[in-house]
């Protein structure tokens, strides 16, 4: 089975663990992931600035051994990751910004991409407050 997940709560909450570890168990099981897309206070998963402490899961890390793994599509909302500071160096230009704040590993796109991931899985899997 073929899984996306659109990810709508920030790393903080119990709902980006409980995502991550579905992803992982998922593809654990031999299921495939497409493409997790990030909206609302979920951009905050993909930001390059963030640290997580010592004792606990970084979960930016996480989505990024994922990636590396399954080669699946980080995608973060442009409008929503503007909107909480996520940005790459061309939307910091455009913006009057100093410096890139995402990811390496993570790509701003449009809404239009969480339409398409509808047609390329089986399932999609929300996670957090729509």
């Amino acid at each position: 089975m073929i899984f996306s997940l659109a990810i709508y709560a920030p790393p903080s909450s119990d709902s980006g663990l409980s995502a991550i570890k579905f992803a992982q168990a998922a593809v654990a099981s031999g299921h495939n992931v497409y493409r997790v897309f990030f909206y609302h206070d979920g951009v905050h998963h993909g930001s390059a600035l963030a640290q997580s402490p010592q004792d606990e899961l970084d979960l930016t890390q996480a989505w990024v051994e994922l990636k590396q793994q399954t080669n699946c599509d980080l995608c973060i909302c442009v409008a929503a990751g503007v909107k909480r500071g996520i940005f790459t160096l061309e939307e910091a230009q455009r913006y009057e910004q100093d410096t890139s704040s995402i990811n390496k590993h993570f790509n701003l796109v449009g809404l239009g991409d969480l339409i398409e991931m509808t047609q390329h899985c089986d399932r999609v899997m929300s996670f957090g407050a729509t």
